[in-house]
C-alpha cells in the first residue's frame, strides 16, 4: 500500500503523532517508499538536538529519560524519545516495556515516545534507529532522547548516533570495572551516577574520577565530561545534568565539534546502506554461475578467497 509521503511529512511537521509513526513505521519496515521519505525529510532535520543514553541495565536509564522529558518540557521544549528494546532470539519480538515506563507523558502532545526493536543488531541500537532520528528532527522536535538496549559493554554505537552522549552508572553494580573493560570512557559526554542515595555512591564517583584522570589525553580546551549525581526516580540532580547537556551543547557550537560529529553520523549512515544494498546484490547471487565458478576455482587451487571476493565485487560495482 502506498502512501501520500508529502502530505504525511507536512502532518508529523504540524506535530500530529500518527503521521509521524506511520513515516518510522515505513522506515522500519524499510518501505519501497523509504527513498522518497528520506528525499522529503532531508532539507527539514538538522535542528533537533539529539541526546543518547546508555548504561548497564538496571541503571535507571528510563526513569532517567523520563525525568529528562519533564525538565525539558518546562522549559518549552518539544521532546521526543526513541527507546530501543531488545528482540527476543526465538519470536523477534520485544517487550518494547519503555513506553509503559514513561506513562506519565503519554498524554502531553509535546512529547513523542516511540519503542523499537533491535531485531538482532548489535550496539545497543536499532538498525533503523538513525532514518528515526531523522523523522523525529524533520517532525520539528527540539530535542530527541535515545535510550540504548540496556546490553552492558556493547552499547557504544550510541556515540556516533547522539550529538552527545550520557553515561548511565549506578553504585553497587560494578559498573567501574564494567566501564574500565567496555571502553565508556572513550564515549562519554556526561556521566550520571544514577541512585546516589544509595551507598557506595561518592565511591563510584571517585572511582570514576580517577578512571577519567587515567585515561585522560586531552588538549587545553578539550571538554572534560562531568561526573553528576543523581536519585532520579526522586527528579534529583535532573537539573544539573540539563544544565551539563547545555554547556557540552555550547561547547560543540563554539568549536564546530557539532557540525563534524553530524558529518560523520551521516557518512557512517551512507556506508551502512551502501554495504547493505551490496549486502543484498550478493545474496541475490547465491547459486549464480559466477559466485559458484569462483568457488571452484578456489577448491581447485587456483584462487585465493581474497582474490575471489575482489573479483565478486569488481563485478558487481563495474570496477
Amino acid at each position: 500500500m502506498t502512501v501520500d509521503v508529502p502530505q504525511l511529512v507536512a502532518q508529523a511537521r504540524e506535530g500530529r503523532p500518527r503521521a509521524v509513526a506511520r513515516l518510522i513505521s515505513l522506515v522500519e519496515g524499510a518501505s519501497p517508499q523509504l527513498r522518497e521519505v528520506m528525499a522529503a525529510l532531508a532539507p527539514l532535520a538538522g535542528g533537533a538536538y539529539v541526546v543518547g543514553l546508555t548504561g548497564s541495565p538496571g541503571v535507571g536509564k528510563s526513569t532517567s529519560t523520563s525525568a529528562l522529558v519533564a525538565a525539558y518540557r518546562k522549559a518549552g521544549k518539544r521532546v521526543a524519545v526513541l527507546a530501543v528494546d531488545p528482540s527476543s532470539p526465538f519470536s523477534g519480538g520485544a517487550l518494547l516495556g519503555d513506553r509503559v515506563r514513561m506513562s506519565d507523558h503519554a498524554s502531553d502532545p509535546g512529547v513523542y515516545i516511540r519503542s523499537m526493536a533491535t531485531r538482532g543488531h548489535l550496539g545497543g541500537l536499532a538498525w533503523s534507529a538513525p532514518q528515526a532520528i531523522r523523522v523525529l528532527d524533520a517532525a520539528g522536535c527540539d530535542v530527541i532522547l535515545v535510550e540504548t538496549v540496556g546490553v552492558g559493554q556493547s552499547e557504544v554505537e550510541i556515540a556516533s548516533q547522539a550529538d552527545t552522549s550520557v553515561v548511565l552508572l549506578a553504585p553497587g553494580m560494578g559498573d567501574g570495572i564494567q566501564a574500565a573493560k567496555a571502553g565508556i570512557l572513550e564515549i562519554g559526554d556526561i556521566y550520571v551516577v544514577n541512585k546516589a542515595d544509595r551507598d557506595g555512591a561518592d565511591a563510584t564517583v571517585r572511582e570514576l574520577n580517577h578512571m577519567l584522570g587515567i585515561g585522560e589525553a586531552r588538549a587545553p580546551g578539550d571538554w572534560r565530561p562531568p561526573i553528576v549525581k543523581t536519585v532520579a526516580a526522586r527528579n534529583e540532580g535532573i537539573d544539573e545534568v540539563v544544565e551539563a547537556l547545555d554547556k557540552h551543547r555550547a561547547w560543540l557550537e563554539k568549536n564546530d565539534v557539532l557540525t563534524e560529529r553530524r558529518a560523520r553520523r551521516a557518512a557512517r549512515e551512507v556506508e551502512t546502506i551502501a554495504v547493505t544494498a551490496l549486502r543484498e546484490r550478493i545474496g541475490d547471487l547465491r547459486g549464480d554461475r559466477r559466485l559458484g565458478a569462483l568457488a571452484r576455482r578456489i577448491v581447485a587451487g587456483e584462487l585465493d578467497p581474497y582474490a575471489a571476493a575482489d573479483e565478486l565485487v569488481a563485478g558487481l560495482t563495474g570496477g
